[in-house]
């Protein structure tokens, strides 16, 4: 369980580096199974480098939604903030922060995408509805679209080649389509978990689009699926995918070590759609995944867009 004292004081961790590179493959591994199984597609030091960074973007989101999340308040999240600093500067406060101070050692990552994520549990503090797909796009921006920035320096960008005279060299690495990348797997997340979220007294889709298409909160909450609600979840799931083709536009522009991996995640986590489509868009009553044979067989697939496109 995550605690944090008033104010973050060295604790002399006892882990390794290697220890905790460890450490952080096994929570990615037990809590991410298809994002992981990407990550084994990745070199040695990239893969390290992204489950530092999963761990401390699970670790930030447990003190809001994790076991002991009652207890958290906006002076947690302060003194959250405050150890990311201490991080930034090559402190590790316990054992979980030794991987990624060495992963911050060996990337020049910027410290303001964790700022942001900090500040999307904030709003989970502070809300539970989001009135319009604006605010929302903001918290999936910052609980989400930050993971794409965080990643898209250890992924790396390959310099422009020659191009053909119509099409525009890219002289920046992705990070918009980063960014997008993050947002559809928020979106996808937010459809898979409503009737999860909605037991807890949440609910992230917009309530304009609920308006939009004549379903009530109330019959979110009981879980009512007719052709209103089926309506509505076509919409949800046009938006989402939306986002991941704005994300396949910049994977060629990353590393070719990081194409097939990038390919393999997206193409993966966009199944989940397919599976809430399967099961007739009850997300009440099932839940939408997709099965590991499914994720084997996306692979080579995603090999060949990854050399190809």
């Amino acid at each position: 369980m995550l605690q944090l004292t008033e104010t973050p004081i060295r604790s002399a961790p006892q882990m390794s580096v290697d220890e905790a590179y460890e450490r952080c493959r096994e929570v990615t591994a037990t809590y991410s199974k298809s994002f992981y199984l990407a990550t084994l597609l990745m070199t040695e030091q990239k893969r390290r480098a992204i489950w530092a960074i999963y761990l401390w973007c699970r670790r930030t989101d447990e003190l809001v939604d994790g076991p002991a999340a009652a207890t958290t308040t906006p002076a947690t999240l302060d003194r959250w903030e405050r150890q990311l600093e201490l991080l930034f500067n090559g402190v590790a406060v316990d054992d979980e922060d030794v991987a990624l101070v060495d992963t911050l050692a060996n990337f020049a990552i910027d410290i303001q995408p964790f700022r942001d994520m900090i500040d999307g549990q904030r709003m989970d503090l502070e809300r539970n509805r989001y009135e319009t797909f604006e605010e929302l796009k903001l918290y999936c921006y910052r609980v989400a679209g930050t993971v794409g920035l965080m990643s898209t320096v250890v992924m790396g960008a390959d310099p422009p080649t020659a191009v053909a005279p119509w099409d525009k060299p890219r002289l920046r690495p992705p990070t918009e389509e980063a960014v997008a990348l993050g947002m559809a797997n928020q979106l996808t997340n937010i459809l898979r978990d409503v009737g999860e979220d909605a037991r807890r007294g949440r609910i992230y889709l917009p309530l304009e689009d609920l308006a939009m298409f004549d379903y009530t909160e109330a019959e979110l909450m009981q879980g009512l699926v007719d052709d209103r609600w089926r309506a509505l979840m076509k919409f949800q799931i046009q938006r989402a995918r939306k986002y991941y083709a704005e994300a396949e536009q910049g994977i060629r522009a990353l590393n070719q070590n990081a194409r097939w991996p990038v390919w393999s995640s997206l193409m993966v986590y966009s199944q989940i759609l397919d599976a809430i489509e399967a099961n007739d868009y009850d997300v009440f009553s099932q839940r939408a995944y997709v099965p590991g044979w499914q994720k084997l067989l996306t692979l080579p697939v995603a090999w060949l867009r990854a050399n190809a496109l």
